[in-house]
């Protein structure tokens, strides 16, 4: 031991008669018992009165719901002539178990924070501090505290129009909820378990559906990222060459077509392809070809859209890429100059790892926006061409148009909530791997 270091004087164990575990043990009893074993009788009684308001008021609405949750009624619609007898409406009662659960959760962290209050006071008690008085715990918790204050509004806006939408649309999957059978009031819906996950790849109708429609998707997925970037990236190092004059108007030019709001540019496209009356089949003609059916044909419809997709979607590489160029350091193509590089060895060696470095993470996020592009698919195409091997899907449609369909025209509910899940799975399982894969979230996680 060094001579003159003050030796730090050991923290306390605990022991099971310590007013740390006391008050702890104490709270976990009742919330607020252990606050007034350590004579903090304000904070106390304010949690022991909650603690009661909440068991003489929300106990009975909260077997209710959770009963609901559980059964998901037991009480049908009953019709006898002109007379209707009101049953068990079956997702309002999943809604309601929902809501109550979640704000038993919240109950739940609220009662850890205050058996965890009364052993933090309790080891302050052991160590010979006196614990805080109220009006000083309402300072601290004023000067301290205010940010969190702010917070839980925005906290429980989170919790009721995020998470109780999140799980509505889980618990959707394991019950029958669809046409015709199965949609409140008239009949009930039942908990079925896993049967539509397997219905989904198990029963021809559906598997050939998914299967046609998930290939699709990410070939359009894939198709649509790769085609924008690529076309950015080559605009983007033209315009940013040695020698360009009037850089700003070009760039200013290529910008238009994201300028422009997407719905009407779709619906000009949309008629612009149009194989019977479109400009762009009628010059065709005029010049001696013939008309291209561009969005009744099952593969011409797919190449429009991927064309349609490439217009809206290059000028945002295009602006981001030349950003970054603008910012790489010009000494280094000098020096890369005198060794003797070609224009393509700097562009393979500087230029194209200093954009991808950059724009990987982008790319990424990108490619999870192309799976889910409802917008240019439905306003394009609706889905079409008819597919008569597909149910209630078209030619064109990816999972996200699909469970459109099979929610607002079909009340197939239970299936697309299963698609909805496989969809985040596959999405969020790609993006988070490829991300993992980039040096811009290596070196931030080496960094952290």
């Amino acid at each position: 031991m060094h001579l003159g270091a003050e030796t730090a004087k050991p923290y306390p164990q605990p022991s099971r008669r310590s007013p740390a575990v006391i008050g702890a043990v104490l709270s976990l009893i009742f919330m607020g018992l252990g606050q007034l074993y350590h004579r903090q009788f304000v904070k106390g009684i304010l949690l022991m009165l909650l603690e009661v308001y909440l068991f003489v008021f929300w106990t009975l609405p909260f077997r209710w719901a959770m009963w609901g949750l559980t059964t998901l009624g037991e009480t049908p619609q009953k019709q006898v002539g002109f007379e209707v007898t009101r049953g068990d409406h079956s997702i309002f009662l999943l809604i309601e178990g929902i809501i109550f659960f979640i704000l038993f959760c919240l109950f739940l962290w609220i009662y850890y924070l205050t058996v965890k209050d009364a052993y933090k006071v309790g080891r302050l008690r052991e160590a010979g501090v006196t614990p805080n008085s109220f009006s000083q715990t309402w300072r601290h918790v004023m000067e301290y505290g205010f940010p969190y204050i702010l917070l839980t509004p925005a906290l429980l806006f989170t919790a009721f129009l995020t998470v109780l939408p999140l799980i509505f649309g889980v618990l959707i999957a394991f019950t029958n909820y669809s046409a015709p059978n199965y949609l409140p009031p008239k009949a009930l819906v039942d908990w079925v378990g896993l049967d539509t996950f397997i219905s989904l790849f198990s029963m021809n109708t559906w598997s050939s559906t998914f299967y046609g429609v998930f290939s699709w998707t990410i070939i359009w997925a894939v198709l649509a990222t790769v085609t924008t970037f690529m076309a950015g990236l080559i605009l983007a190092v033209f315009i940013n060459r040695q020698g360009i004059r009037f850089k700003g108007v070009w760039k200013g030019i290529f910008i238009l077509p994201w300028a422009i709001p997407q719905l009407v540019s779709i619906l000009i496209m949309r008629n612009l392809f149009n194989g019977e009356f479109g400009p762009i089949n009628q010059y065709l003609e005029l010049i001696g070809l013939g008309a291209i059916p561009w969005l009744s044909d099952p593969m011409w419809a797919k190449t429009t859209l991927i064309m349609v997709n490439l217009w809206f979607g290059f000028p945002f590489w295009m602006v981001l890429m030349s950003g970054v160029m603008t910012s790489i350091d010009k000494e280094l193509y000098e020096a890369s100059s005198i060794d003797g590089a070609t224009e393509g060895q700097k562009f393979r060696k500087i230029t194209l790892p200093l954009i991808m470095f950059s724009t990987a993470p982008l790319l990424i996020m990108n490619f999870a926006s192309n799976f889910n592009n409802f917008n240019i698919i439905y306003l394009m195409t609706e889905g079409n061409p008819v597919n008569v091997d597909y149910s209630y899907a078209g030619s064109t449609d990816i999972l996200i148009s699909w469970i459109y369909k099979m929610t607002l025209d079909q009340s197939q509910f239970a299936m697309a909530s299963v698609v909805s899940i496989l969809i985040f799975l596959i999405v969020g399982g790609i993006s988070l791997w490829n991300f993992r894969r980039t040096k811009a979230f290596k070196e931030e996680d080496m960094l952290s």
